[in-house]
């Protein structure tokens, strides 16, 4: 039997193969191919080789459509290479089923930025000195015509919005008072302090006419339910305490968090009451069962303050180096205020989506609510006499109108903050560039 030459053996295998399984992989382009490779393509790929009907019609008309810019997984070249929607035989099940899994693959055009809205800067109007400890805690009354103090001189102080000047001085704490909140519907003012006592002052008198006794340390926060006459306190004991007003009955203790309640707010729809605590999470409280509807964790270190937008369903909250912005009721992540690196002690927002932070480095920022975009940071204006370490914001407030906005600080001053009458849009232009697209969740 005569030998054949390697090359014609291998051309009469290919022979062979070609006869036994042509039907499987189709034509080949000659004798000489790669029938393996080829076999593969065919026996692997031949399902995805051409788009389903439902894509291959949605390109044509987005082709028709001249948007034939905007990258696409699926291009009219590539269409039959690129088709990655496996076919079971029926093309009408195939994209019906397919569909859905190969829209994710389109890639999504970058968001675009909304611009900021342009905002005056705040200059300082008013330093009013009279504290003889560092203010701890500030509230302007409903009717927008004094707002009150308290310091680490253990008083009270009452001061005329208007003019400044010192109108009345309250004693009875023993400690460094932390919280205070004047009731709209009652002649009353709250405070509470480091020395675990919760006070309701009557103003008409200007006594105390109830303590609410419970907490079993400091009490560094309270606030005002705005329709009930409920009062809520948090403090150093992790827990916040829910009080009737009037017969001085512990509701509810909120109990949950694992470190100091550094701040809470109290509004009208669920969640009715949140707290901020240095265990680095968020609470949002159900308050008619006492129980936590909800725990963010989004920061990695304490959250000293939280503000609640007056009209919008949000709010935000501020650690160190950190302030975001969420969603009520869930407690939806909203967006990052970014650029403020430092302990943010106070926040505060007003109604013209102006959200100021205060840092315990003396570092201020005024931000744009709705984009979170900073259009003014600088420092606070030291105390003539007092330290580089006095240089800290430690409590903030706007008044009633959102036109003024009240800081207390280390240096003992209370310093009072105005937008520039004489700014325009010509004169402060908007410094603000869009960034790479962030996608808002």
């Amino acid at each position: 039997m005569d030998t054949l030459a390697p090359s014609q053996a291998v051309q009469l295998s290919t022979k062979h193969t070609r006869d036994l399984f042509g039907s499987e992989f189709g034509q080949l382009a000659s004798p000489e191919s790669d029938v393996g490779t080829s076999y593969r393509r065919k026996a692997e790929y031949g399902d995805v080789r051409e788009l389903p009907k439902a894509l291959a019609e949605k390109q044509a008309k987005a082709t028709a459509a001249g948007r034939t810019k905007r990258p696409k997984v699926q291009s009219a070249a590539q269409g039959n290479q690129m088709a990655l929607v496996k076919s079971n035989g029926d093309s009408n099940t195939a994209s019906q089923n397919s569909l859905p899994h190969s829209t994710s693959l389109v890639r999504r055009p970058n968001m675009q930025q909304p611009r900021p809205d342009w905002h005056a800067p705040w200059k300082l109007m008013r330093v009013i000195s009279g504290h003889l400890g560092w203010v701890r805690s500030l509230a302007v009354e409903p009717g927008n015509e004094w707002f009150v103090s308290g310091a680490g001189d253990r008083t009270i102080k009452i001061w005329d919005l208007a003019s400044g000047n010192l109108k009345l001085t309250l004693t009875g704490h023993i400690s460094t008072v932390r919280g205070l909140a004047v009731s709209p519907r009652h002649p009353y003012l709250f405070s509470c302090g480091e020395d675990k006592m919760v006070k309701c002052w009557d103003l008409e008198t200007n006594k105390v006419i109830r303590h609410y006794h419970g907490h079993l340390s400091g009490v560094y926060t309270l606030s005002l339910h705005p329709t009930l006459d409920v009062l809520v306190t948090g403090g150093r004991d992790g827990v916040a305490r829910v009080w009737d007003m009037r017969t001085r009955s512990n509701i509810h203790v909120l109990s949950g968090h694992k470190g100091t309640v550094s701040d809470l707010k109290c509004q009208e729809a669920d969640p009715q009451v949140i707290t901020s605590s240095l265990d680095s999470t968020v609470r949002l409280w159900d308050l008619a069962a006492g129980k936590t509807m909800g725990v963010l964790t989004h920061h990695k270190k304490g959250v000293r303050a939280l503000a609640v937008h007056p009209k919008e369903f949000t709010f935000a909250s501020g650690s160190a180096g950190s302030i975001k912005q969420w969603k009520c009721p869930e407690g939806a992540f909203m967006q990052n205020f970014e650029g403020h690196n430092a302990i943010i002690n106070t926040l505060a927002v007003n109604e013209d989506n102006v959200l100021f932070s205060g840092g315990d480095n003396g570092s201020i920022s005024f931000w744009d609510w709705k984009t979170g975009h900073r259009f003014q940071n600088l420092d606070t204006t030291a105390q003539p006499g007092s330290l580089d370490a006095e240089a800290g914001i430690m409590s903030s407030t706007f008044d009633r109108t959102g036109l003024r906005l009240i800081c207390g600080e280390a240096d003992k001053t209370i310093k009072v903050w105005k937008q520039d009458e004489n700014a325009t849009e010509e004169s402060y232009p908007l410094e603000w560039k869009p960034t790479l697209g962030r996608t808002k969740y």
